[in-house]
C-alpha cells in the first residue's frame, strides 16, 4: 500500500475519533443501535446519503477481519503481518463513524429519529400541548 494512502486512512481515523467523541455527540450505543435503522432506510431509499454497495463494502471489511483467512498472515509475518487488518480496521472504524453521524443527522432532520422516548419532534424537556386544553411533558 502507497504511503499516501496509508496517511489517508489513518487520518480518516483520527478524523472519526475526534467525531465520535466530541461531547454532545451520539454516544457509540447510540450508533450500534442506528445500523439496523441505516440498513432498512437505505434498502427502502428513504435514505440516499450511503448506497447498498458502499455497505457491502463496510460489510466485507467487517468480514475479512473476523475471518481465519487472512491476505497476509501474522503467523509468518509477526507484526508485519497484522498491518492489513490494522488498516482494514481502521477505515473500517472510520466508515462506520462517519455513515452512522451523517445517517443520525439526517434522521435528526427529517424527524425520523427513533425518538428515545420523546413525542416525534419535540425537544427533551419542550412542554407539549397534549390536546385536552392542557400541556403536558413529551409524550412517548
Amino acid at each position: 500500500m502507497a504511503m499516501a494512502s496509508k496517511v489517508a486512512t489513518f487520518r480518516s481515523l483520527a478524523t472519526a475519533v475526534r467525531i465520535a467523541t466530541r461531547p454532545g455527540g451520539p454516544s457509540m450505543v447510540e450508533r450500534a443501535q442506528a445500523v439496523p435503522r441505516l440498513l432498512k432506510a437505505v434498502r427502502s431509499g428513504e435514505y440516499t446519503g450511503t448506497s447498498v454497495g458502499r455497505l457491502l463494502m463496510i460489510l466485507g471489511a467487517a468480514g475479512y477481519l473476523v475471518s481465519p483467512v487472512d491476505l497476509l498472515p501474522e503467523g509468518i509475518l509477526g507484526v508485519f503481518g497484522l498491518a492489513d487488518d490494522a488498516v482494514v480496521g481502521s477505515w473500517l472504524a472510520a466508515q462506520l463513524v462517519t455513515e452512522t453521524e451523517e445517517f443520525l443527522a439526517w434522521e435528526r432532520s427529517t424527524g425520523r429519529g427513533s425518538g428515545h422516548g420523546a413525542a416525534q419532534g419535540a425537544v427533551p424537556g419542550e412542554v407539549v400541548d397534549d390536546g385536552r386544553g392542557g400541556s403536558s411533558s413529551p409524550r412517548a
